[in-house]
């Protein structure tokens, strides 16, 4: 009698030789679906790098802004932003370079520069989405290939060659499993990414408000530009 195996134990016994042999017999469908794999891992990997760049405290960076604008002027203040990476701070310094202009043509010119930073946040991101839904799809296709494969030998032959008709199975399972990891690995990396880009935008929101409250008191204080 053969042991039972628990699944953690079969997983256990896998070889790198064993894996390699199950992408093979999942057929042409196993390319696209590495493909998709490559897509997303390399869209994980850019995103991480430039969401950890672009990372600074949005409070210490306003503090400083507004200190130096009612202190030193938007010169000083400009300087304050060229130290800082990120969309908040190129969005302040937009707004700053604007300044003396009239409140709409400032607000205007921000949004404009926002829409151009937050297309630069989102980059990628629809890739990873459609990495997420076609993944699993191409998987289907799969099992689909291995379902009419089992059942041609099926009708060909009958249930006199049960090997084959094993094969079509496996096939169909093999490109589903596959399918369905590429999407479990990208999905929360592009939930975790959008998240990240919600939270830029209000770091957006929240340093373009306090600059032109500043602008605000400055002139109620005349302090000087």
């Amino acid at each position: 009698m053969v042991p039972e195996l628990s699944e953690g134990r079969a997983l256990e016994l896998l070889t790198p030789g064993d894996l390699w042999n199950y992408y093979l017999q999942g057929g042409t469908t196993m390319h696209f679906i590495s493909v998709c794999s490559v897509l997303g891992v390399t869209a994980i990997l850019y995103k991480l790098v430039v969401f950890r760049r672009l990372r600074i405290d949005i409070e210490e960076f306003t503090t400083k802004v507004r200190a130096a604008l009612l202190s030193g002027g938007v010169a000083e203040a400009v300087r304050v932003c060229e130290q800082y990476p990120g969309p908040a701070a190129a969005i302040v310094r937009v707004g700053l370079l604007k300044y003396g202009s009239p409140r709409d043509l400032i607000e205007k010119s921000m949004e404009n520069a926002a829409i151009h930073e937050v297309a630069y946040l989102e980059k990628y991101l629809v890739m990873m989405a459609t990495v997420t839904n076609i993944a699993p799809l191409l998987g289907f296709y799969g099992t689909v290939v291995g379902m009419i494969i089992s059942f041609d030998v099926i009708a060909a032959q009958g249930l006199n060659n049960p090997s084959a008709v094993a094969h079509g199975i496996s096939v169909a399972l093999i490109t589903t499993a596959y399918g369905l990891i590429v999407a479990f690995v990208v999905q929360p990396f592009y939930n975790f990414f959008t998240g990240k880009v919600a939270g830029f935008i209000r770091d957006i929101e929240t340093a373009s408000n306090i600059l032109l409250e500043t602008f605000d008191e400055m002139e109620q204080l005349g302090t000087r530009a």
